[in-house]
């Protein structure tokens, strides 16, 4: 993990927005003429990108939420992935 990568701090894009679907009972991303299915892991990490915390604070925090450890390389895996695809920005 890169040290720069942590103190980055991930926020949804514009046009990016989540909710929750009350009906199916499931999380979604939606964005300009699609919509994405999230896993409740992958809804937890966009929900924490609010351009208020690091990547290492939504890491931590994520850690404590689940009772987990080392979550790192996952979260960071899909922060990298979830960027490529314009679903969040890093500042």
């Amino acid at each position: 993990m890169d040290e720069s990568d942590l103190a980055a701090v991930p926020r949804l894009a514009t046009k990016a927005m989540l909710k929750h679907d009350s009906v199916r009972d499931v999380e979604l991303l939606l964005l300009p003429e699609r919509v994405v299915l999230l896993n409740k892991s992958g809804a937890a990490i966009l929900g924490l990108c609010d351009g208020s915390r690091t990547v290492r604070q939504v890491i931590a925090q994520l850690e404590q939420d689940f009772e987990a450890v080392d979550l790192g390389n996952d979260v960071l895996t899909f922060l990298k992935d979830a960027r490529g695809r314009g679903w969040v920005v890093v500042t």
